[in-house]
């Protein structure tokens, strides 16, 4: 009678688990919705919704002037598309009232003999009033307003050089429109893959046991590791379907433009997808309940990816220990990976620390998992 060789029955074995396991997934449409729907719609969502970018903000003005000069300056901010003027004022005092009500942000105010003086000495002055209670948005539109100025200053006086006039050049690179899209997009794909990711696989192993259907699974020929590893294969494909979607929804929803290798950028992306099915499958093995498993991989992930990953808050400005804590935080790493190639274009040689990286943190959290999962069930 003929055997097979081990290695052909642990190969059919094997990819008979993965089978199952792809099976299962298909059966419950809540996952497949999960996995599938969900990066779909958070992309989409946190792609418009988390945006620096301040526009079509209401403003009061001022005009204590009321000449030509000052009617061609108002209608400038109003053309702007950063602004919107809700009220005009006749008293200083009203400044602070409209503040209170909630409804302006900005305070433009023209001094008397505003046209005359530019006519006479080539200079005015204007004053810009903000609500600093949300100091972010008063430094944005306080530079916004300054940037009208400018322009209006540079049109009326036909680039005509003034004396001690100082011209600034201003270069914006890799994103001249500053658009808040090109910040956003990168750390909501590593937040959308590393929750979604870990979530689900965390829950795959206590799903299990909690079913009875693990007592099966420890008593076929099939090794500890390999079974780990077989329950990670399913989840790895449909992450590569959520890889696509998502690039696909960046660049021609959020026009977010892909200028270094797509190649490049799929690879580390399913890199990073590795190590978040590892750090699920680590979570997955020591926990015991779905319950437990899905507290810690939402909680214990989501937090570190939105406070130390780098793409709301600056870690530069964070105290010493945050930003030590921030470099064992698997989002920072692919989020700075995913800013050179996407938005900067540049290849692996400038990358190659990041990459491998998160290839020692997908070994060792895969090691640690295959090490923690219990083969006896008592």
């Amino acid at each position: 009678m003929k055997h097979n060789s081990p290695f052909s029955i642990f190969n059919f074995q094997f990819w008979a688990f993965v089978k199952k396991e792809f099976f299962h997934i298909w059966r419950d449409k809540r996952t497949m919705f999960i996995l599938l729907g969900m990066p779909v719609v958070q992309i989409v969502i946190f792609g418009f919704a988390l945006t620096n970018e301040v526009k079509n903000s209401q403003i009061a003005v001022l005009d204590n002037a009321k000449d030509i000069a000052s009617a061609s300056f108002i209608a400038e901010l109003d053309a702007s598309r950063y602004f919107e003027i809700e009220k005009n004022l006749y008293s200083y005092n009203e400044i602070e009232a409209e503040f209170k009500k909630g409804k302006i942000k900005l305070a433009v105010v023209i001094p008397q003999h505003f046209g005359e003086d530019l006519q006479h000495f080539n200079k005015a002055q204007v004053q810009l009033v903000a609500d600093a209670s949300d100091p972010n948005t008063a430094n944005q539109l306080t530079n916004y307003a300054t940037a009208v100025i400018m322009d209006y200053q540079k049109r009326i006086t036909n680039d005509r050089k003034l004396p001690y006039t100082i011209h600034t050049e201003i270069r914006n690179l890799y994103n001249p429109q500053l658009k808040g899209a090109y910040n956003f997009v990168p750390g909501v794909m590593a937040m959308v893959l590393l929750l979604v990711c870990t979530m689900m696989t965390a829950i795959t192993i206590v799903k299990e046991k909690e079913m009875g259907t693990m007592e099966i699974m420890l008593v076929s020929p099939m090794k500890p590791q390999m079974v780990v590893i077989a329950k990670a294969i399913p989840y790895l494909v449909l992450s590569a379907v959520n890889i696509s979607s998502i690039l696909l929804l960046s660049r021609f929803v959020l026009e977010v433009p892909i200028n270094g290798s797509l190649l490049l950028l799929v690879f580390e992306s399913i890199l990073f997808t590795l190590v978040s099915l590892s750090l699920g499958l680590l979570i997955s093995s020591g926990a015991e309940s779905q319950q437990t498993a899905m507290f810690i991989s939402l909680i214990g992930m989501f937090l570190p990816t939105i406070m130390l990953s780098g793409f709301m808050f600056p870690i530069e400005n964070m105290p010493l220990p945050l930003r030590v804590i921030s470099n064992i935080v698997p989002a920072k790493w692919y989020y700075a990976i995913v800013k050179s190639v996407m938005i900067k274009g540049i290849g692996l040689h400038a990358i190659w620390k990041e990459t491998l990286i998160l290839t020692g943190m997908m070994l060792f959290f895969l090691t640690l998992a295959i090490k923690k999962f219990k083969i006896r069930l008592a």
